[in-house]
């Protein structure tokens, strides 16, 4: 069971370093975009800055996951026996995601209006979108935090960090 789980961590290590990896390409090719913008003087910069918004958002959304896979399943290799670390963690991961999701659906609205009206439907989405999931992560925070308020006390204790708990001396 030992060589399973050394191989799932080097698994989930390999994919978090090529997400991570991936996310600086992009904010990379983003940036010789832009530079490239400059250079040519018949080139839109507007609509090549919106762009290299949207590359960089979707970069760093791409780098959180990479961060929260190598953080929570490489390094600490655990499974998140905590409920009030578990909602922490997630929402700290939905939280980096809907905030990606609000910045692409308003590069979206910028670009959208424009070129064609009519193509506000994707940015009317994507706004959507972000807001259920905002909707989402409040209805879990309020129902973990129900179920952490329930718990019988010696779970409560039982879930509290070793440094806030007393420690008996021996002596």
């Amino acid at each position: 069971m030992r060589f399973f789980e050394v191989i799932t961590r080097m698994a989930f290590g390999f994919a978090s370093i090529a997400l991570m990896l991936l996310a600086g390409a992009l904010i990379i090719y983003a940036g010789t975009q832009v530079t490239a913008a400059y250079r040519q003087p018949d080139m839109a910069i507007g609509s090549t800055l919106l762009e290299a918004v949207g590359y960089t958002v979707i970069a760093i959304a791409v780098f959180d996951v990479g961060k929260y896979l190598l953080e929570e399943e490489s390094i600490r290799g655990r499974e998140m026996r905590q409920a009030g670390e578990a909602r922490r963690s997630m929402t700290k991961f939905i939280t980096t995601i809907a905030v990606a999701v609000f910045l692409e659906s308003l590069v979206a609205v910028f670009e959208a209006s424009k070129t064609d009206v009519r193509t506000m439907i994707y940015p009317t989405f994507l706004l959507f979108g972000g807001v259920a999931l905002m909707v989402g992560l409040g209805i879990y925070q309020r129902l973990s935090v129900t179920v952490e308020q329930n718990m019988p006390a010696a779970e409560k204790a039982a879930e509290k960090p070793l440094r806030t708990r007393k420690r008996k001396s021996l002596v």
